[in-house]
């Protein structure tokens, strides 16, 4: 399949539209030229690894693969990330919420029979660690939910762990920021009762994005925290068009 020359500045999820999975390939193939071959190297090994374990998940529309194209390609691109492992955690941030035991793979037999998520999350995290070293498995442990209390609003706590995982873990706000964009700003690039769903899950923590961008630790450059500053305006105007009764004309 050929690409127009302009793929490198496509908006990413024209890109989704016009050339799918294909095209959002291409594109992370175009971002690495900016990394050494070694960089490279283990770029596209984490995103075969996640390409397989994917491999059957979709998002509403499309394939999910597409998702975390679009986080990672998103940290090169816009963000200006260079940091080899934070963009493998990126490619990687679903797979020890989604796909615990299959990611686990030779620690599945020690795990088998009556195993907690928590076991599976542990042996899923230790093969990251061992792939790609334990900084990339404390980022995807950072990225990654808990098991919720049945008694209490899950949304309410997935805020909670949000605030608490990235208040210690400068570079995976920069993967949760990321994520955020993809699902909050991407929200009308969805269908069906998600749009509204995701509008309610999200909207509450633009505010906490918004701390969490403007801290001085946060590792952006001024320009690239402006940047996602006006994307968090943008989710807020579309989570309001979504969500708030529009006035009634007098």
């Amino acid at each position: 399949m050929e690409f127009p020359a302009y793929l490198a500045t496509m908006p990413m999820h024209a890109i989704t539209e016009i050339h799918g999975e294909p095209g959002l390939l291409a594109r992370f193939r175009l971002e690495l030229r900016a990394f050494d071959e070694a960089a490279r190297e283990r770029l596209i090994e984490a995103l075969d690894l996640a390409a397989e374990l994917h491999r059957d998940d979709r998002r509403v529309r499309e394939p999910y693969l597409n998702h975390l194209l679009r986080v990672a390609i998103r940290m090169m691109h816009h963000y200006q990330v260079r940091d080899v492992d934070v963009i493998v955690a990126g490619l990687l941030h679903d797979a020890v919420e989604d796909h615990p035991d299959e990611l686990a793979g030779a620690h599945a037999g020690e795990l088998a029979g009556a195993h907690t998520g928590e076991d599976a999350t542990a042996a899923a995290l230790a093969v990251l660690a061992e792939r790609f070293g334990p900084r990339v498995a404390r980022l995807v442990g950072a990225v990654t939910n808990p098991a919720y209390d049945p008694g209490r609003d899950k949304h309410v706590q997935y805020r909670e762990h949000v605030a608490a995982s990235l208040d210690r873990e400068p570079w995976a706000r920069v993967i949760k920021i990321s994520d955020f964009t993809d699902n909050g700003v991407g929200v009308i690039h969805t269908v069906g009762p998600k749009v509204t769903s995701s509008a309610r899950k999200y909207r509450p923590l633009v505010p906490v994005y918004r701390d969490l961008v403007t801290r001085p630790d946060t590792p952006l450059s001024a320009p690239v925290k402006e940047h996602i500053l006006g994307q968090l305006d943008l989710a807020e105007e579309r989570f309001s068009a979504i969500l708030d009764e529009p006035p009634h004309p007098n």
